[in-house]
């Protein structure tokens, strides 16, 4: 018996030792124990950045968690790691962060939550709420209306992760990675009116080894846009409409530009976009270049231009020297791309008089156009096919 007891005593003390150890390891700040409310209405902001201050002199890692509920964040807010003691914050969201009703507020903002120079930061869970409807009317209208704010990005970070968050009416770009390395976004979902102006999805600038998996998005422009400078990008299992579809560009907006390499985007889907798979420059002097891009297993619904490149691009003539763009594309691989175009020409290749396309191949593509084949139509593009591939090259 005195056994017994010996060892149930001892069980029970190591189990305490177990809780206690876990957690202080990871160590747990609530940001209604700061002063937040789920009510939708109190403004957060000042808990949230409390929260924040806590969860970075942690020398542990570190859980934030947002309850269930409407927690207002009533300003644009910045989130610094240039002083954190914690290498791993996360973020766990079980509730709503709305932003102001009147758009003014954040609107004059670069970023409305923003993340700066952060290391191991984790969001995982919930849901964002710009409420950018009413600007989007704005701007629609002859009145004058601020730019508007992003709702989430992270800059000069590295190893970061957002998984499972939504992101709803942003006023501009949903999520924003640039001047990253590592980078993982899964499970994110997008939604915006398809009407709604520059509410890209996810854009990536100047960030390296960024990977995106099993995402929906649906917005009112490109669903994933890819800025000058990026490299090592993955995109993998992702559904797109309405939006711009996924673009490389626009780039070569700057003489001196950095260029877009190894980016590989696999098993997408595309309905009722404008786009499907993009590369767009303008018609600008540069030293950008574009190189070593795989778009793989795309499938097509009713896409108005399901495979382009436009170094063309200048909209309202205005900009542009009427030059040829000088952003170099090479080594250009589509693999297995299939479905339905909303236009008759669903292959486009309209490339630079002064830099022509090199290294453009097509590997078993078969679009159509009203249950005939589409059309493909090239300029100053070089390329090879092999496999089955309509409509008939061009290249």
């Amino acid at each position: 018996m005195a056994v017994c007891k010996q060892y149930c005593f001892s069980l029970v003390f190591m189990t305490f030792l177990y809780v206690t150890c876990t957690l202080a390891a990871n160590a747990q700040y609530n940001v209604e124990s700061y002063g937040a409310k789920p009510d939708g209405k109190t403004d957060s902001t000042k808990a949230f950045m409390a929260a924040w201050t806590a969860a970075c002199a942690s020398t542990s890692p570190a859980t934030i968690n947002v309850p269930s509920g409407r927690f207002l964040l009533g300003s644009a807010i910045t989130f610094g790691g240039q002083t954190c003691k914690s290498k791993a914050i996360r973020f766990e969201i079980d509730g709503t962060i709305v932003a102001p009703s009147d758009y003014n507020v954040i609107g004059k903002a670069d970023n409305w939550i923003k993340f700066v120079r952060v290391s191991g930061v984790s969001i995982v869970g919930g849901t964002l709420d710009a409420k950018g409807a009413a600007l989007w009317s704005c701007k629609s209208s002859s009145k004058s209306c601020p730019d508007g704010a992003g709702t989430l990005a992270f800059y000069n970070s590295n190893n970061v992760v957002i998984d499972g968050l939504s992101s709803q009416n942003s006023q501009k770009f949903h999520i924003r990675i640039e001047s990253c390395h590592n980078a993982k976004l899964q499970g994110v979902k997008v939604s915006a009116a398809g009407n709604s102006p520059n509410t890209d999805g996810i854009h990536v600038q100047s960030s390296t080894g960024v990977t995106i998996l099993n995402s929906h998005i649906g917005t009112g422009d490109d669903c994933i846009s890819i800025g000058p400078g990026n490299s090592n990008l993955w995109i993998e299992n992702i559904a797109c409409g309405p939006g711009h579809g996924i673009s490389i560009g626009s780039l070569g907006w700057k003489e001196q530009e950095a260029g877009v390499q190894n980016v590989t985007v696999k098993t997408a889907t595309f309905t009722g976009t404008q786009n499907g798979l993009r590369i767009k420059t303008w018609a600008r002097p540069s030293n950008g270049f574009v190189k070593n891009v795989v778009f793989q297993h795309a499938v097509m619904s009713n896409v108005k231009h399901p495979i382009i490149i436009d170094q063309n691009y200048c909209p309202n003539n205005q900009n542009c020297p009427h030059q040829g763009s000088g952003v170099k594309i090479s080594n250009i691989k589509y693999k297995d791309i299939h479905g339905t175009s909303a236009t008759q020409v669903a292959m486009t290749f309209e490339c630079s008089k002064t830099q022509p396309c090199r290294g453009i191949t097509l590997d078993d593509v078969n679009l159509t156009y009203k249950n005939h084949p589409a059309q493909a139509s090239c300029s100053n593009a070089g390329g090879t096919s092999s496999g089955s591939v309509t409509p008939a090259s061009c290249l």
